[in-house]
C-alpha cells in the first residue's frame, strides 16, 4: 500500500543530512556548555556556531537567540516573560482570535493573573487588518502577538505593517513564527519584530529544540530560573545535539528555500485546482491559492471581470491587504478544504486506510472534539469546520504523490457523503 504523508505542518520527518550532523554530539562530543574543560568547551562552540546560524536565518543579532525546548515553551516565555516584566507601565495584551492554542492558553491564564487581553477578530481569509492593531493599541498597552503564518489555513499575516504599527506605538511586537521559519523570507529588522518564535520540528530538525529572537534591550522575566542558561532568561543544561540539528535545518532551508518553495507552490495549487473542480461544494479555506489577477486588483466592475472572479465578491469587499495588490497571502505547502455534508475526522481516517497522512486541524488539538477555532473565526459554521481536511505538503511530496489523492479523495468524500447523518 502506498503511504503519502501529507500532514507536514503538524510535524516533519528529520532530514537525513540534520541526523548525520546530530550523531557526533550523542556519544563523541557530549559535554556540558557550562563545563570549562574541553568537552564541555567543544559543545559551547556548537552550541553558539548553531546560534549563529539560526540568527542568520532571520537576520537577527547572534546574541538574541535565546534556545528553548519547543515553540510552546518559545510562546509562552514571550507573552508571560513580557507580561511580568512590564507590568508597571500597563496590563494589556493584544492578540489574534486565530492564533495557535499556546498563545490563546498563556493569555487565558494571564487573565486569571489580572492583565487584560484583547482578541482581534480577522477576515474570511484569516488576516488581521492593520488599522484593527492600531485601534486596539491603548496607552496600557504591552504587548501585540499577531502569528505570521496560520497553522491549519496558512495565512501570512501582514507582519512588516503590524510591526510598524508596534515601533511608532512603543509596544512590543511579538510573532509566533512557527509555521513559516524556513519556508518564507524573515527580516526581524525589516519587519519590525521584537521577539519571533521558531520551531525545529517544523523544519526537518528534531523535536526539542526551538528558539526564541528577543531583540536586544527587551524588557523581559525568565520562566524557569536555575543555573543561568541561555543568557539567564532559560536555565537548563542545554540540549547540545538538538539544537546542533536545528541548525543544520536552519542550514539547508536557507540553502534551497526558493526552489523549495517554488516546487511546493506548484504542487499545492495543483491539487487545490484538481480538488475545486472534481469535488462538488468542496471549498478552499484561508488566502487563494496565487496572487490575485491585476485586473481583479485594479477593481473594476464586476461585468468587466471572467466568470469565474464575478462568482466571488467584488474588489471593494476584498481585505485591505489583498486590494493592494500584496503577494502570495499562503504558505507555500498549505492546503485546507471543507466538503459540506461530512465529518473530518471520518475522512482523515479513510484516507489512512489509503495510506495518506493528513490532518482534519491543529495536530496539537486533534483529540479534541470541538471545531476549530480558527474556521469558526473566519466565518465557517461549526458543521463546515467539522467536515474540514488541511493537506500540507513538504520536502518528499512528489506529483505522483498529488495525483494519487486527486484519484481517491473525490471517490471518499463522496461515499461519506453517501452515509453521512448530515446529508439533506
Amino acid at each position: 500500500m502506498k503511504k503519502i504523508y501529507l500532514d507536514y505542518a503538524a510535524t516533519t520527518p528529520i532530514d537525513p543530512r540534520v541526523t548525520k550532523a546530530m550523531l557526533p554530539y550523542f556519544s563523541e562530543k557530549f559535554g556540558n556548555t557550562m563545563s570549562l574543560h574541553s568537552f564541555g568547551q567543544e559543545a559551547k562552540q556548537a552550541l553558539e556556531e548553531s546560534r549563529e546560524v539560526v540568527a542568520n536565518l532571520m537576520k537577527a543579532k547572534l546574541n538574541e537567540i535565546i534556545f528553548t525546548s519547543s515553540a510552546t515553551e518559545s510562546n509562552n516565555l514571550a507573552l508571560k516573560g513580557i507580561a511580568f516584566a512590564n507590568e508597571n507601565k500597563g496590563r494589556h495584551i493584544v492578540i489574534s482570535s486565530i492564533e495557535h492554542p499556546c498563545i490563546i492558553e498563556s493569555a487565558k491564564w494571564l487573565e486569571k493573573q489580572g492583565f487584560e487581553i484583547t482578541r482581534l477578530k480577522v477576515d474570511k481569509y484569516g488576516l488581521v487588518e492593520p488599522d484593527d492593531v492600531r485601534k486596539a493599541i491603548r496607552k496600557e498597552t504591552i504587548l501585540v502577538s499577531i502569528m505570521h503564518a496560520n497553522n491549519e489555513i496558512g495565512t501570512i499575516e501582514p507582519i512588516e505593517e503590524i510591526g510598524k504599527i508596534c515601533k511608532e506605538k512603543g509596544v512590543y511586537f511579538h510573532t509566533d513564527a512557527a509555521q513559516s521559519f524556513g519556508k518564507i523570507l524573515i527580516d526581524v529588522n525589516k519587519m519590525n519584530i521584537d521577539l519571533l518564535t521558531t520551531s525545529s520540528h517544523k523544519m526537518y530538525g528534531p523535536k526539542g529544540a526551538a528558539a526564541l529572537f528577543i531583540r536586544e534591550g527587551t524588557k523581559i522575566e525568565p520562566l524557569i530560573h536555575g543555573g543561568g542558561h541561555e543568557s539567564g532568561l532559560r536555565s537548563s543544561t542545554v540540549n547540545v545535539a538538538a539544537i546542533v540539528g536545528f541548525a543544520e535545518a536552519a542550514r539547508i532551508c536557507q540553502r534551497e528555500m526558493k526552489i523549495e518553495s517554488e516546487r511546493l507552490t506548484k504542487l499545492r495549487n495543483k491539487l487545490i485546482k484538481g480538488v475545486l473542480q472534481k469535488i462538488k461544494g468542496s471549498h478552499l479555506n484561508g488566502p487563494p491559492a496565487s496572487a490575485m489577477p491585476k485586473a481583479l486588483r485594479a477593481g473594476p466592475p464586476a461585468s468587466a471581470m471572467p466568470k469565474a472572479l464575478r462568482a466571488g465578491p467584488p474588489a471593494s469587499a476584498m481585505p485591505k491587504a489583498l486590494r493592494a495588490g500584496h503577494p502570495k497571502k499562503r504558505l507555500p505547502n498549505n492546503i485546507n478544504f471543507s466538503f459540506p455534508g461530512i465529518e473530518g475526522e471520518s475522512l482523515v481516517m479513510q484516507l489512512d486506510l489509503l495510506g495518506i497522512a493528513a490532518s482534519t486541524g491543529s495536530a496539537c488539538s486533534s483529540e479534541k472534539l470541538e471545531p476549530s477555532h480558527v474556521l469558526l473565526a473566519i466565518g465557517l459554521k461549526p458543521e463546515q469546520a467539522h467536515g474540514s481536511l488541511r493537506l500540507s505538503l513538504g520536502r518528499w511530496t512528489k506529483e505522483k504523490d498529488v495525483d494519487y489523492v486527486l484519484e481517491v479523495l473525490p471517490k471518499v468524500v463522496k461515499r461519506l457523503r453517501e452515509i453521512s447523518p448530515f446529508k439533506r
